[in-house]
């Protein structure tokens, strides 16, 4: 029998004690020494990063990209006008910013296009090591570094052919910098936002925490002016906001979590529900009874969660004054609790399902793993997980979950379950954190 006070990480070290013994039959004494350090580190981003920057250099000297680097380019070759293009999606489906590193990338024409992409990727991704380790003199957060490494390189081409890749790190650097910096943390996420939307949520989560709202709110108000005015200058002010209407009215994407019952009647052939490709917009979706009305309350949904989510993050800030003696909750865990509430609110409640998506969960795990290691092993091993599955279903086994297949289905199934399960666990966090309850002894880190 449990006891009423003890920590609830404590019931899982029998886990984690076994995936300690696992990896030390696997990695010997000297190798762990060596790769727990900033140097061994280092090495793990080069050889990590040069798998993807030696696979685009070849896809590039042939004239080629991959994956959505190729209506990237599209758009960048076509000067970002539609009169240029001869179909599909608009780029203004995403914010003005994010046509920056795609016009950057297109700067040497079509060839290099998709290797100046993953080489951005990296810079980034570099940048955000650097911060998340303090340049290798915070030794405690390695672990959390090769953390890191190991969710980039599973997630994949997720991350390195798409705009979210290089948004995680800018998010990541931006929780790094967190409540002690948050005119710099915001400043970041606006840019993130007007890459593409998510970071917003992240904002979100930082103006519930931080002590002087009005620098969260001035930094947000001062980057979005200067987006207009770069919009001013390019003439392209009429198109600012066309990303929030673009894609309106798309229907339940296949892999979005509360499209999982149509995904079944559509393997099993009931129900009248089927798969389709929206070309317009290029995605796969699943229309059936009740998929339209689905479609339009996921909007309000989505809206209502993360409401609640940063209601949540106020009271647990608020009534969690009473955990310590001074000071109260600790900002900094209540921000990536909140953060990764708030992330996953916009996973798990999002008719737009894409795989990439889960890029979105990693830095709020990742800053949190360094923050403190006992507390965010949980969700760090069940985003691994996530990052598996979603592997199997893109890019590997896409295109037989398309058309049908039972054991696809099932496998996005699982990882539709974990998504909620880690959202849960993001939210129960919240709560204890918030709690009137004396607070335990700090977690120790562990490697």
């Amino acid at each position: 029998m449990p006891r009423p006070d003890k920590d609830p990480a404590i019931s899982t070290d029998a886990f984690f004690g076994n995936l300690t013994r696992i990896r030390n039959v696997i990695i010997p004494g000297r190798a762990r020494a060596v790769l727990n350090t900033p140097r061994g580190l280092l090495g793990g981003f080069i050889v990590v990063h040069l798998v993807f920057l030696i696979f685009a250099a070849s896809l590039s000297l042939r004239g080629e990209a991959f994956s959505d680097t190729f209506i990237y380019r599209d758009w960048a070759m076509a000067g970002f006008n539609d009169a240029n293009l001869s179909g599909g999606p608009s780029p203004w489906v995403y914010p003005i910013l994010a046509l920056i590193p795609m016009a950057i990338a297109g700067a040497a024409g079509p060839g290099p296009f998709f290797f100046l992409w993953v080489l951005m990727t990296t810079l980034l991704n570099g940048w955000a090591l650097l911060k998340l380790t303090e340049r290798g003199r915070n030794t405690d957060a390695i672990p959390a570094g090769w953390w890191w490494l190991a969710f980039t390189f599973l997630m994949g081409w997720l991350g390195f052919a798409r705009v979210d890749g290089l948004t995680a790190p800018l998010v990541l650097v931006a929780l790094a910098y967190g409540v002690g910096r948050p005119f710099i943390a915001s400043v970041l996420l606006a840019i993130g936002t007007w890459v593409k939307v998510w970071p917003a949520a992240i904002m979100l989560a930082l103006f519930a925490v931080v002590k002087n709202r009005l620098v969260v709110v001035l930094a947000g108000l001062a980057t979005s002016a200067a987006v207009v005015a770069l919009a001013a200058a390019l003439g392209s002010v009429p198109k600012l906001l066309n990303f929030l209407t673009q894609q309106g009215d798309r229907g339940m994407q296949l892999e979005a979590t509360f499209t999982t019952p149509w995904l079944w009647l559509s393997v099993l052939n009931a129900g009248g529900s089927r798969m389709y490709m929206n070309t317009d917009i290029n995605s796969m979706q699943v229309d059936g009874p009740g998929t339209a009305t689905m479609s339009v309350l996921m909007q309000p949904l989505l809206i209502l969660a993360a409401l609640l989510v940063a209601g949540m993050t106020f009271w647990a800030l608020h009534n969690g004054k009473q955990h310590k003696v001074a000071g109260g909750v600790d900002r900094t865990e209540l921000l990536l609790a909140g953060a990764l509430a708030l992330a996953a609110a916009f996973v798990v409640f999002n008719k737009v399902g894409s795989p990439q998506f889960m890029v979105w969960l990693g830095p709020a795990v990742a800053v949190g793993l360094a923050h403190s290691w006992r507390e965010w092993r949980v969700p760090a091993v069940m985003l691994i997980a996530i990052a598996v599955a979603t592997y199997f279903i893109y890019p590997l086994f896409y295109d037989a979950l398309s058309h049908n297949n039972p054991w696809m289905a099932l496998v996005l199934t699982i990882r539709n379950v974990l998504l909620v399960v880690l959202f849960l666990w993001s939210v129960r966090r919240l709560y204890l954190l918030g709690k009137k309850t004396p607070a335990s002894a700090p977690a120790l880190k562990e490697s």
